[in-house]
């Protein structure tokens, strides 16, 4: 075992505030750092998560996004479609990389361009043997 661990997740933006604000609305998390060229989002204070999961730094770099992300987030939601429209809401929109007709998830991409998925939700019995820690 080794006592490395992730800090942050980096995302590339042409507009951190903006891709940051997105994030930030989908996630529930809140914004601990805030200037032009670099945003920091950490989960809520006090919540599970905090301290535990990383954090996500969003740096403003000149040029868009040109090729698919090479890393990417899976958002595992309680509900696939009402998330996935929530999420357009927010101004995601849906992308096609190759995944196909027939995935369980759904390719999406934030306002900046970034790939992420949203995969179905756990069956009861996934959850089940999740919860025995299997």
């Amino acid at each position: 075992m080794t006592d490395l661990q992730i800090q942050c997740f980096l995302l590339d933006s042409t507009d951190p505030r903006r891709t940051a604000a997105f994030w930030q609305e989908a996630l529930g998390w809140r914004r601990t750092h805030d200037e032009d060229h670099e945003v920091v989002l950490e989960p809520p204070a006090g919540s599970p998560q905090d301290g535990v999961a990383p954090d996500l730094l969003f740096l403003r770099v000149p040029e868009g996004k040109t090729v698919k992300n090479r890393w990417h987030l899976d958002l595992r939601p309680k509900d696939q479609a009402a998330e996935v429209a929530r999420l357009e809401g927010l101004g995601a929109t849906r992308t096609d990389v190759g995944q196909g007709d027939d995935t369980s998830w759904v390719v999406m991409a934030d306002p900046d361009g970034n790939e992420f998925c949203v995969l179905r939700a756990f069956t009861p019995e996934e959850l089940e043997e999740i919860a025995a820690g299997g």
